[in-house]
Protein backbone atom coordinates (compact mmCIF):
# COMPACT_ATOMS: atom_id res chain seq x y z
CA UNK A 1 0.00 0.00 0.00
CA UNK A 2 0.81 3.77 -0.21
CA UNK A 3 0.01 6.74 2.06
CA UNK A 4 0.46 10.66 1.10
CA UNK A 5 0.60 12.66 4.11
CA UNK A 6 0.67 16.41 3.65
CA UNK A 7 1.26 19.41 5.92
CA UNK A 8 1.38 23.26 5.78
CA UNK A 9 -1.76 24.44 5.39
CA UNK A 10 -3.54 27.26 7.95
CA UNK A 11 -4.97 30.85 7.73
CA UNK A 12 -3.09 33.73 6.19
CA UNK A 13 -3.48 37.07 5.34
CA UNK A 14 -3.38 38.32 1.80
CA UNK A 15 -0.16 39.22 0.51
CA UNK A 16 1.21 36.22 2.38
CA UNK A 17 2.60 32.93 1.84
CA UNK A 18 2.47 29.64 2.98
CA UNK A 19 4.40 26.39 2.27
CA UNK A 20 3.29 23.00 1.64
CA UNK A 21 4.80 19.68 2.01
CA UNK A 22 3.78 15.93 0.97
CA UNK A 23 5.29 13.03 1.21
CA UNK A 24 4.74 9.42 -0.04
CA UNK A 25 5.31 6.60 1.78
CA UNK A 26 4.92 2.67 1.62
CA UNK A 27 5.26 0.24 -1.65
CA UNK A 28 6.88 2.85 -3.62
CA UNK A 29 9.30 1.57 -5.97
CA UNK A 30 9.30 4.81 -8.22
CA UNK A 31 7.20 8.21 -8.77
CA UNK A 32 6.86 9.84 -12.16
CA UNK A 33 4.30 13.13 -11.40
CA UNK A 34 3.41 14.51 -8.59
CA UNK A 35 1.29 17.86 -8.21
CA UNK A 36 -1.20 19.68 -6.14
CA UNK A 37 -4.65 20.44 -6.80
CA UNK A 38 -7.41 22.26 -4.91
CA UNK A 39 -11.04 22.42 -4.46
CA UNK A 40 -13.74 24.53 -2.97
CA UNK A 41 -17.25 23.27 -1.66
CA UNK A 42 -19.60 22.99 -4.67
CA UNK A 43 -16.72 23.13 -7.74
CA UNK A 44 -14.04 20.30 -9.00
CA UNK A 45 -10.89 20.02 -8.16
CA UNK A 46 -8.07 22.01 -10.15
CA UNK A 47 -4.68 21.63 -10.88
CA UNK A 48 -2.59 24.19 -8.91
CA UNK A 49 1.03 22.81 -10.49
CA UNK A 50 2.55 19.34 -11.08
CA UNK A 51 6.32 18.28 -11.06
CA UNK A 52 7.96 15.16 -13.04
CA UNK A 53 10.55 12.90 -12.18
CA UNK A 54 13.50 14.78 -14.04
CA UNK A 55 12.38 18.35 -12.62
CA UNK A 56 9.65 19.91 -15.38
CA UNK A 57 6.57 21.64 -14.04
CA UNK A 58 3.49 22.67 -15.47
CA UNK A 59 1.24 25.34 -12.96
CA UNK A 60 -2.50 26.54 -13.53
CA UNK A 61 -3.04 29.77 -14.98
CA UNK A 62 -4.56 31.01 -11.59
CA UNK A 63 -1.03 30.68 -9.62
CA UNK A 64 1.32 30.99 -12.21
CA UNK A 65 3.94 33.33 -10.96
CA UNK A 66 3.20 33.41 -7.49
CA UNK A 67 3.39 29.36 -7.01
CA UNK A 68 6.44 27.69 -6.87
CA UNK A 69 6.45 23.61 -7.56
CA UNK A 70 9.21 21.45 -6.08
CA UNK A 71 10.55 18.10 -4.92
CA UNK A 72 12.81 15.97 -3.44
CA UNK A 73 13.23 12.59 -5.12
CA UNK A 74 15.34 11.11 -2.24
CA UNK A 75 12.67 11.95 0.20
CA UNK A 76 9.65 10.88 -1.89
CA UNK A 77 8.47 14.83 -1.16
CA UNK A 78 6.70 17.37 -3.32
CA UNK A 79 6.48 21.00 -2.39
CA UNK A 80 4.24 24.20 -2.70
CA UNK A 81 5.57 27.59 -1.85
CA UNK A 82 2.48 29.94 -2.14
CA UNK A 83 3.66 33.69 -2.20
CA UNK A 84 1.38 36.41 -2.58
CA UNK A 85 -1.75 34.70 -1.92
CA UNK A 86 -5.26 35.75 -2.53
CA UNK A 87 -8.64 35.40 -0.95
CA UNK A 88 -9.06 33.30 -3.99
CA UNK A 89 -6.63 30.78 -3.36
CA UNK A 90 -8.49 29.83 -0.39
CA UNK A 91 -9.62 26.09 -0.60
CA UNK A 92 -8.55 22.27 0.26
CA UNK A 93 -5.61 21.56 -1.22
CA UNK A 94 -4.26 17.72 -1.99
CA UNK A 95 -1.21 16.14 -3.15
CA UNK A 96 -1.58 13.58 -5.91
CA UNK A 97 1.24 11.24 -6.12
CA UNK A 98 1.82 9.04 -9.60
CA UNK A 99 3.47 5.98 -8.01
CA UNK A 100 4.26 2.44 -9.24
CA UNK A 101 4.52 -0.24 -6.73
CA UNK A 102 6.85 -2.60 -9.00
CA UNK A 103 8.76 -2.60 -11.88
CA UNK A 104 6.01 -3.24 -14.05
CA UNK A 105 5.99 0.44 -15.80
CA UNK A 106 2.72 1.02 -14.19
CA UNK A 107 1.61 4.14 -12.54
CA UNK A 108 -1.77 4.70 -10.39
CA UNK A 109 -2.44 8.13 -8.92
CA UNK A 110 -2.88 8.05 -4.53
CA UNK A 111 -4.23 11.03 -2.97
CA UNK A 112 -3.33 13.20 0.17
CA UNK A 113 -6.19 13.71 2.62
CA UNK A 114 -6.19 17.52 2.00
CA UNK A 115 -5.16 20.46 3.99
CA UNK A 116 -7.41 23.87 4.16
CA UNK A 117 -5.66 26.74 2.80
CA UNK A 118 -7.44 30.00 4.15
CA UNK A 119 -6.42 33.33 3.18
CA UNK A 120 -8.19 36.12 4.67
CA UNK A 121 -9.08 39.89 3.18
Amino acid sequence: QVQVAESGGGLVEAGGSLRLSCSASGSVFSIYVMGWYRQTPGTVRELVATITSGGSATYGDPVRGRFTISRDNAKNTVYLQMNSLKPQDTAVYYCNVMVATNDDGIYDGYWSQGTQVTVSS
